[in-house]
């Protein structure tokens, strides 16, 4: 008899809900026998906002045991480790020692194996680029049963597909991947208050240039000369000589566990657009911080601090809406965007814009252009109003990040990404049966 019992599971966002048939493998012989009969896709801590890691009916194997710490060679900084370790595993482990994850998204709370699946990316991709510039290696189980390394060298073409491939490829086992060294665990921070896009737009040429991290918060409500107006937020590794006195006595502090938390799904009614525009408004004032220096906590991961934060949306649960489109006529098109969001009525919350460098990965979702990610409450006009907004994204040559998209369907998809041709060939390879599958392969067309 196989394990697992059926469940209803979600991704971050609480949408959709699937009921799958969930197990939590301690072994690679335990994945092994499960595929032997059914068919499954991977799941880390859960982080990936909608079906990515969901399968109706099916297997989903939740990989967070397979966290186990392999090899440490402290004078590369290469970690050999499972794919079930997470960031904030290898930050409690190996920042007292003085090394950090070299890229960092918004949450800690994120698996190596889903790090790979989605190709995160921080605030520091024109710089740093996305996960996959700090993965020198990983060994994957494949829908044959055998397990193989991968890398830029050997099957490459497995490599390189599993990079914003959402776990569709095998179950990576473990990997090789580079740390940061570092000092401090301090940023030297500035915050700029912009009035405008075009005031935006020039203080990212200015700053990018000085600082090595940069995100902003716009006020998407805002209309007008005061369209694109919010806080622009930079900053720079500290070094230890330059700490003032009192942070000195603890350099490398890490970071503390969470003691907020939202314990119950909020009411959908508390999220509307009055609250929004008032909460907006108090956002504004925190995001332009005074502090010169700022800990990688806040730096980096400032809602990890509220535990089920995602609640705060409610059961109705929400997407969050990323896309990028080119610099070129990004001006032009931000606005029409941005006006088309602030008119909605959708009750546009969280948000996080910048500037993205070049792209690596087949399925990978970045490249150079200007990034925005928007929180939207699922609402009954949702959807159609997505779609109109993919329209537009698609018009101005962009794409919508697939580890958070909810609502793509499989047209839209791939004429936004031309280059899935190329995986689905790589995918027909390693996986001709679709033995790795999940809701979203379904919806987009991401089987063989």
């Amino acid at each position: 008899m196989l394990p697992g019992k059926s469940e209803k599971i979600t991704g971050w966002g609480n949408y959709p809900v699937s009921e799958s048939i969930v197990f939590t493998p301690s072994a690679e012989k335990d994945i092994q026998n499960v595929l032997k009969e059914e068919k499954l896709v991977p799941r880390g801590l859960g982080r990936s906002y909608a079906d990515q890691a969901v399968n109706d009916n099916r297997y989903v194997a939740v990989c967070t045991h397979l966290n186990r710490f392999i090899a440490w060679d402290e004078k590369e900084g290469i970690l050999e480790c499972e794919a079930g370790v997470s960031l904030e595993d290898i930050i409690n482990t190996f920042t007292p020692q003085g090394w950090l994850p070299m890229i960092c998204p918004g949450t800690k709370f994120v698996t190596i194996g889903g790090a790979i699946a989605n190709d995160i990316h921080g605030k520091a991709h024109h710089i740093d680029g996305s996960f996959v510039n700090c993965v020198i290696s990983f060994t994957i189980l494949l829908a044959s049963g055998e397990t193989i390394t991968a890398s830029r060298t050997e099957n490459a073409d497995l490599f390189w597909a599993n990079f914003g491939g959402l776990g569709l490829l095998g179950i990576i086992l473990t990997a090789k991947i580079k740390l940061r060294k570092i000092e401090t665990t301090y940023f030297k921070q500035k915050s700029v208050v912009i009035k405008n896009l075009d005031h935006m737009l020039a203080a990212l040429d200015t700053y990018d240039h000085e600082y090595n991290y940069s995100v902003a918060w716009i006020d998407t409500l805002a209309k007008g000369d005061k369209l694109g107006s919010g806080v622009l937020t930079l900053g720079n590794a500290a070094r230890l000589d330059e700490l003032p006195e009192k942070l000195k006595n603890d350099p490398l502090k890490l970071h503390p566990k969470g003691k907020l938390s939202v314990p119950f799904f909020m009411p959908n009614f508390t999220l509307n657009g009055l609250t929004v525009r008032i909460l907006n408004k108090v956002i504004g004032f925190v995001q332009n911080s005074p502090k010169a220096f700022v800990h990688y906590e806040k730096f980096f991961f400032p809602l990890d601090a509220i535990n089920n934060w995602n609640r705060g949306y409610g059961k109705r649960g929400f997407i969050q809406y990323q896309f990028v489109i080119p610099e070129e006529n990004g001006k032009e098109n931000l606005t029409e965007i941005l006006k088309m969001i602030a008119a909605s009525g959708c009750t546009p919350f969280l948000n996080v814009f910048k500037r993205m460098g070049d792209g690596q990965g087949i399925l990978s979702f970045p490249f150079k252009g200007y990034t925005l990610a928007i929180d939207f409450p699922m609402t009954k006009n949702l959807p159609a109003f997505a779609k109109e907004l993919d329209k537009k994204v698609l018009q101005a040559g962009g794409r919508l990040y697939l580890g958070k998209d909810g609502l793509l369907d499989e047209q839209m998809f791939k004429t936004m990404y031309p280059q899935h041709q190329q995986w689905l060939a790589i995918k027909k390879k390693y996986d001709p049966n679709n033995v790795f599958t999940s809701n979203i392969a379904r919806r987009l067309g991401l089987e063989a």
